[in-house]
């Protein structure tokens, strides 16, 4: 984990795209602005943890009512009984 000091007003970089800028300071709450590019989600750590357990889940639930494609595991077609092998040697000579 890197560990870094800001000042009020002061920001990191991160990744030349995410920009954290330290806005309000009170007491034992800092306030920070995160300027980020759209298509990136940026989420509290709360929210984030209850999007992946619902994904989590999500998945979970849809592999259990999915059934599986019979063609994964194709079953072989039962075999045919075999027919003894008939006398007819024996049949011709009575």
């Amino acid at each position: 984990m890197l560990i870094l000091s800001r000042k009020l007003n002061e920001s990191i970089v991160i990744d030349g795209r995410i920009i954290v800028k330290v806005l309000r300071i009170d007491k034992d709450t800092v306030k920070l602005g995160i300027q980020a590019p759209q298509e990136l989600p940026v989420h509290r750590e709360e929210i984030h943890d209850v999007i992946q357990r619902n994904k989590q889940a999500s998945m979970n639930a849809g592999q259990a009512t999915i059934p599986k494609s019979p063609m994964a595991h194709p079953t072989p077609p039962p075999e045919k009984p075999v027919a003894p092998p008939s006398n007819s040697n024996q049949d011709k000579e009575k």
